[in-house]
């Protein structure tokens, strides 16, 4: 069976549990099977997808994919990282991550700026594989509601998450209370208000699905306050909740 040109698009038709891997090199098919493992890296001879071949930095056995308990365990054997969805990384000594049933594309780090595309793909139990749909109704984006002050505070907050900045970092209370004070529909949000804010939209949107943690646990454990807003204003930009528009709400400030 000819292979498909993107494992993103599905994959050929198998049964529930199989996993379809695919490089530059070429693609393989694996059925579930325990103790089945599945290597990848830069050596074709000691491999079963070939990965970077001509990148040194590329690890002749740089991951394996293992089946067990019913489910495929991803691993990095090499010595460069593994990045996966949502920018997580995987070094050497990473514990291994179970594969989701689906579409997984994974990137392995090379020279300089390089990164070498591996996509995996695990058939689900009654997939029925994936359909054009030239003519459906787009389905939007989930968008979480924010009141009109909300908005203000965390669009301060975010500019260059707006500006779609490589690294963006969110600013300080205090300089956004500090650059709200020359609005006019800034008056009165002073620090301390814009740190209740911020605490009523993480407490409200953690318990409506999320996709980052923006809440500490009960006793208190849990990522910074400062990665907690990095992770909360990333999903308010990635969900079009807050686009660059919201920019002319300081347009009164940059004029002046």
């Amino acid at each position: 069976m000819p292979l498909r040109e993107s494992l993103a698009r599905g994959a050929a038709p198998s049964p529930p549990g199989t996993l379809h891997a695919r490089s530059v090199a070429g693609g393989i098919r694996v059925p579930p099977a325990a103790a089945r493992v599945v290597r990848f890296g830069r050596d074709k001879d000691e491999v079963d997808l070939c990965v970077g071949e001509d990148d040194l930095r590329v690890s002749r056995r740089h991951g394996e994919l293992s089946y067990e308990g019913s489910s495929w365990w991803l691993r990095n054997t090499g010595q460069q990282l593994v990045r996966l969805p949502r920018g997580r990384l995987m070094h050497l000594t990473t514990e291994p991550i179970p594969l989701a049933p689906g579409y997984t594309p994974l990137f392995v780090k090379g020279s300089g700026h390089r990164e070498h595309l591996v996509e995996l793909y695990v058939t689900d139990a009654g997939e029925g594989g994936r359909v054009p749909r030239h003519r459906a109704e787009t389905l939007p984006p989930k968008r979480w509601t924010l009141t009109q002050q909300e908005r203000l505070v965390l669009v301060v907050l975010g500019q260059q998450y707006l500006q779609y900045e490589s690294d963006p970092r969110p600013l300080s209370y205090r300089q956004a209370a500090e650059l709200l004070a020359f609005l006019p529909a800034g008056a009165g949000i002073t620090k301390r208000v814009i740190e209740h804010r911020v605490e009523d939209v993480r407490k409200r949107l953690e318990g409506g699905g999320f996709p980052y943690q923006v809440t500490r646990g009960d006793d208190g454990s849990g990522p910074s306050d400062s990665v907690l807003k990095h992770n909360l204003l990333r999903g308010l930009v990635e969900s079009t909740t807050l686009v660059p528009t919201d920019l002319e709400l300081l347009d009164e400030y940059f004029a002046s």
